[in-house]
């Protein structure tokens, strides 16, 4: 079983508004692991000394955004913070601009203006075409002694003026989408029943 603690976070996260998307259906999530690790070996974990979400010089808000969600989640895990830990997390945010086109029909003829649409050759299509800029967040897990990726999780979304205006949130929001998918408990090396998972 997944510990309690781990189960009450992530409902109190995931009662936030979905930020990334801007729709109901939520992002899309995938993940991947090494099948080789023995996930059982793992009880500490650190942050990579200099994470991909950082800038040149300093720590962005968004780091610390996904370092304080990330504490949250692997803590409720039964993973505890060290300054010499066997998995290191790293994050990075690529952000890509796309353009989506769509063609409705438009009503036309006689029947039009009352809802029944158009018989062949009255009616048109109408072309919609929308500008919109799509983000896409890597949550890694790395063995610290191998320096070789275990795991990772990659969050893919759309980024709407509401997640620019409430990044901490929407911060969070990834980081629980993300470990909602992490199947592992500290030192224990069976993957554990994911949150809403058929039994």
């Amino acid at each position: 079983m997944i510990p309690t603690p781990f189960r009450a976070l992530s409902l109190s996260i995931i009662g936030c508004a979905t930020l990334l998307t801007g729709c109901a259906s939520g992002p899309k999530i995938i993940t991947n692991q090494d099948p080789s690790v023995n996930f059982g070996n793992y009880r500490t974990f650190g942050f990579m000394s200099d994470l991909d979400t950082n800038k040149d010089k300093y720590q962005s808000l968004t780091s610390q955004y996904f370092k304080t969600a990330a504490i949250g989640e692997l803590e409720a895990r039964g993973y505890t913070q060290s300054s010499n830990p066997d998995m290191l997390v790293n994050f990075n945010v690529v952000t890509e601009e796309k353009t989506r086109t769509t063609q409705t029909p438009t009503a036309g003829g006689y029947y039009g203006y009352r809802g029944y649409g158009a018989w062949g050759g009255y009616g048109g299509y109408e072309t919609t075409v929308t500008q919109y800029t799509e983000g896409t967040v890597n949550v890694d897990l790395v063995d610290a002694k191998k320096s070789q990726l275990i795991w990772e999780g990659v969050v893919i979304g759309k980024i709407t003026d509401e997640v620019r205006e409430n990044l901490q949130a929407a911060c969070y929001q990834v980081i629980t989408e993300v470990f909602a998918r992490y199947p592992y408990v500290a030192g224990n090396p069976t993957p554990q029943p994911l949150p809403g998972a058929k039994k």
